[in-house]
């Protein structure tokens, strides 16, 4: 957590270990007995906090109507949310990472979201009827993908924006209503472009 954070603050060029050591509260020999080296801890601070597993397991089942797939898919970009600091240091972390790269944003962070893309990809083509995905079908995935992913680039823009609309009182569940409800909207409008008639949805009381 003390390479999250200073990392997200300040890069990987600008911490040197011995601020690294000092935030830990451990020996300057610990980073290289453990991470092997400051590029090796900066590696397990980018990718160890992301595990796909369980956000797969939300909304992978096949028997799942596509409302409670969504449901489950979003609850999985929501959790961290849950979890305060943590999360917005793990944005800003990969946030400055793009922006000066190391070469982990290539082989680390695409691979880790790649699973949760191809899953969310694959309930779309069994909703749509579909033999495999085109290339309406995955910029429709990446729309979807991209409401939760503002939530965490722009935590504190929206908070600004409109004050209480992270903090208040059940804000997440809320948030969780109004993306399923805007992701079964962007599904909709796919179907109508494609002529495609979808069952109704049933309505859900708002929490």
């Amino acid at each position: 957590m003390a390479a999250i954070r200073l990392f997200a603050l300040q890069g990987f060029a600008k911490t040197s270990t011995r601020e690294l050591a000092e935030a830990a509260q451990v020996n300057v020999a610990g980073i290289s007995y453990y991470f092997g080296d400051k590029a090796g801890l900066y590696r397990a601070a980018f990718l160890e906090p992301m595990d796909p597993t369980e956000d797969l397991a939300r909304f992978t089942d096949p028997a799942l109507p596509l409302r409670d797939a969504l449901a489950g898919f979003y609850a999985g970009f929501l959790e961290p949310l849950r979890h305060g600091d943590e999360a917005r240091l793990c944005t800003k972390l990969h946030l400055r990472e793009m922006l000066e790269s190391t070469g982990l944003i290539d082989n680390g962070l695409v691979g880790s979201i790649q699973p949760l893309h191809d899953a969310l990809v694959a309930l779309l083509v069994r909703h749509f009827g579909l033999a495999e995905a085109d290339a309406e079908l995955q910029r429709l995935a990446i729309c979807i993908e991209g409401l939760g992913v503002q939530l965490h680039v722009g935590l504190d823009i929206n908070e600004a924006l409109a004050p209480g609309v992270n903090t208040a009182v059940g804000a997440i569940d809320r948030w969780h209503d109004t993306l399923v409800r805007a992701a079964l909207a962007m599904v909709q409008a796919e179907a109508t472009h494609r002529g495609v008639a979808l069952a109704p949805y049933p309505k859900r009381t708002p929490t």
